[in-house]
């Protein structure tokens, strides 16, 4: 199997070396991450500037690259220039912190898994749910690679993400394993507004979690309970359940000239 490895929080974050360590004993690992922290990103690429890309060295991957651009550029410059073999996997993480329910609009992690599935590849990405400094990528890495090992016995799904965020709790203290569902997921989005040194305005977002009524099924309760949430994800975003209505309430005038009844 050849992996192809990345992560938003840049590469020298240390969830990213404890991914490689454990992922390198399941076949050939490449490594490509940005040249620094690009939490946020969401599925953002770089096309009006160039994308440096410096080639380094990780003693577990086969090659290494640093890229001056988002996550997505990363994994584009990959698997379309850099990487000269078939990659079998992408995988995206350890992030440190969260991705559940609609943050993974946000997740520079998880758009780099996306990115891997618009492009044919089966693609994972894992979050580690702690922005503690010390928090260890131990059982999160070993994790991975077990559920790395199951789906490709069972086949990998080239249209689907596997979306993994794991409790930040002892290996002991976690209560299992739940499949789960996307949840709510907002925040206060509260705006700081600043000056800077020359007095022009400028702001800084800040603001807490929304608590919300959550489903059962989902990512944010499977974590908030103890358990680790694994999330299929389909990059397919059209609602199904509303096209026979649409076609009974547009169709019939969208190719008519005149307001609409």
């Amino acid at each position: 199997m050849r992996i192809l490895l990345t992560n938003d929080d840049g590469i020298h974050a240390r969830g990213i070396h404890r991914l490689a360590r454990e992922l390198s004993s399941l076949g050939e690992l490449f490594v490509i991450a940005p040249d620094r922290e690009r939490s946020g990103t969401g599925h953002s690429i770089t096309v009006f500037e160039p994308i440096r890309v410096i080639e380094t060295s990780m003693s577990e991957a086969s090659a290494a690259w640093i890229v001056g651009g988002t996550p997505v550029d990363c994994v584009k410059l990959a698997l379309n220039t850099l990487v000269k073999q078939d990659i079998d996997l992408v995988v995206s993480g350890i992030n440190h912190g969260p991705n559940l329910g609609t943050d993974v609009l946000y997740s520079g992690t998880v758009s780099a898994a996306a990115e891997g599935v618009i492009l044919g590849i089966p693609s994972l990405a894992v979050s580690l749910n702690s922005f503690r400094e010390d928090m260890e990528f131990d059982y999160a890495a070993r994790f991975t690679r077990n559920v790395i090992r199951i789906a490709g016995k069972r086949g990998l799904d080239k249209k689907t993400l596997i979306n993994i965020n794991i409790p930040a709790l002892g290996e002991k203290e976690i209560k299992g394993v739940r499949i789960t569902k996307l949840g709510i997921r907002n925040y206060e989005n509260l705006f700081e507004e600043r000056q800077d040194p020359r007095g022009n305005t400028y702001y800084w977002m800040g603001g807490g979690i929304v608590k919300e009524e959550q489903e059962s099924e989902s990512d944010v309760v499977a974590v908030q309970d103890g358990y680790i949430s694994i999330t299929p994800i389909h990059l397919d975003l059209t609602d199904y359940r509303l096209i026979d209505e649409f076609r009974r309430s547009y169709a019939p005038y969208l190719n008519l000239a005149g307001d609409m009844p």
